[in-house]
């Protein structure tokens, strides 16, 4: 009896599979193949850089891009010393951590009241905080920095006496320009969470800040992981606020190494090709750490705004 009835079942699973496969239209076709094309096109740069920083600027250029030899890793080496990576990096340590940390921190404040509380001027309030995004940050750069400089602060806290030339500054102005974004994206979610379980939470007798701290923000925690996937790539990238805001080239980012491999006559493509790779192999490691995360967050609150 189980033996008839698992030949009648396989057939009619076969036939619910196939039934599901979509067929091989023409649209599809060309669709594929459209999307094959952007993949290698889009890999054919990087490809290029990497096996350029595996090469010797005298054999290729001799023989050319095209040839095949002359692999060596001195040019990570010698970009290592010469970009002076170990302290670059470190700078972009210091900023991307708390950057990241304080941008999370102060959206989910804000984006919790949005969500939680319906105000007339909630509205007002996120676009204000949105608003800041649609501005280019070269329209706000002589503004910025002269708020900076005027900005006294401690020299325990910066050594210039002002914001200027100071991580803290730095951290401010990335922070300033992330919030508004993971607002909007943290408000969606939160939206989303059912009403119930904070009616729950206040008979309980939880109070705000316990609703926020213990319950909302472990049920956003897929999306303040896939949120800080996407602002430790924008903050470690970021170069043009630490071109104007630090003038000490010691606390410049690690983004800043590369020009320090071009020379103002020469400049060994291959060994900025090395410089490049070890710039970006930190954000590579951590989209594949936090991959799942990363792709959730480019839907993130799009149900219900």
């Amino acid at each position: 009896m189980t033996t008839a009835t698992s030949t009648i079942a396989k057939p009619a699973r076969e036939a619910a599979v196939a039934k599901q496969r979509r067929p091989w239209t023409r649209g599809r076709i060309a669709t594929h193949v459209f999307l094959a094309v952007v993949t290698v096109v889009w890999l054919i740069p990087l490809v290029y850089a990497v096996l350029a920083s595996l090469r010797d600027y005298q054999y290729t250029a001799q023989h050319g891009y095209l040839s095949f030899g002359g692999f060596t890793i001195d040019n990570y080496l010698t970009a290592w010393r010469e970009g002076d990576f170990s302290r670059k990096f470190l700078n972009s340590a210091i900023i991307t951590i708390p950057a990241v940390v304080l941008t999370l921190f102060l959206a989910s404040l804000v984006a919790f009241v949005l969500a939680r509380f319906n105000w007339k001027f909630n509205i007002v309030m996120l676009a204000a905080f949105t608003a800041g995004n649609l501005l280019p940050p070269q329209a706000l750069l002589i503004p910025v920095f002269k708020m900076f400089q005027s900005f006294e602060v401690p020299f325990w806290f910066s050594e210039s006496g002002t914001l200027l030339n100071s991580y803290w500054g730095l951290i401010a102005v990335n922070v300033a320009f992330q919030v508004g974004f993971c607002t909007f994206v943290l408000s969606n979610y939160m939206k989303a969470l059912p009403k119930e379980i904070y009616e729950s939470a206040m008979v309980d007798g939880a109070s705000l800040w316990q609703q926020y701290w213990k319950l909302t923000l472990p049920l956003c925690r897929p999306s303040l992981a896939a949120l800080a996937t996407l602002e430790i790539t924008w903050i470690y990238n970021e170069f043009f606020w630490a071109t104007v805001l630090l003038q000490n080239g010691d606390m410049f980012p690690i983004t800043s190494s590369l020009t320090n491999l071009s020379g103002a006559f020469f400049t060994d493509n291959n060994l900025v090709a090395a410089g490049a790779v070890m710039v970006a192999l930190p954000t590579v490691i951590i989209y594949f750490v936090l991959q799942k995360h990363f792709v959730a967050g480019l839907t993130l609150g799009a149900t219900k705004g």
